[in-house]
């Protein structure tokens, strides 16, 4: 109960964090997509807005390169842990197609959008950054 004293403010930061890193991604020239509500490209971007103060603490992108360059990445990463779990004050990172989305099978995986290529954050409280800093490097890694 304690924590829900903050919990606005919280998910205000790792809100703002989620659009500035998402804005990054969306320039990277090794990052195919960026799926973000708070993105005007987003395809529910209006949606977003009527129902959100922001865009949210999770996003999914698809690096080129598929598999082998998203396990690259995520295992190049210093300040954002891989998890199963979301929603959490630190950033986490997972790879849906062997771990949440695994057990549906390549062809729904493909029906649902899900790639090979795509990693799923949930953005943590910690300086922004650090964490484009972070990604960045384990882009380039």
């Amino acid at each position: 109960m304690k924590g829900l004293e903050t919990l606005d403010l919280r998910v205000e930061r790792q809100s703002k964090n989620a659009h500035q890193i998402a804005a990054f991604l969306l320039n990277h020239p090794w990052v195919a997509k960026v799926n973000y509500p708070g993105l005007a490209n987003h395809p529910d971007h209006a949606l977003a807005k009527q129902q959100m103060r922001g865009g949210g603490s999770v996003m999914t992108f698809d690096l080129d390169g598929g598999e082998e360059t998203a396990f690259r990445f995520v295992n190049a990463l210093e300040l954002v842990e891989l998890s199963n779990n979301l929603g959490d004050s630190k950033s986490l990172v997972t790879y849906p197609a062997t771990t949440t989305h695994q057990p549906i099978g390549d062809e729904e995986r493909t029906l649902l959008g899900i790639t090979d290529g795509m990693v799923r954050f949930s953005i943590g409280l910690r300086d922004v950054s650090d964490l484009i800093s972070d990604i960045e490097r384990a882009l380039t890694d």
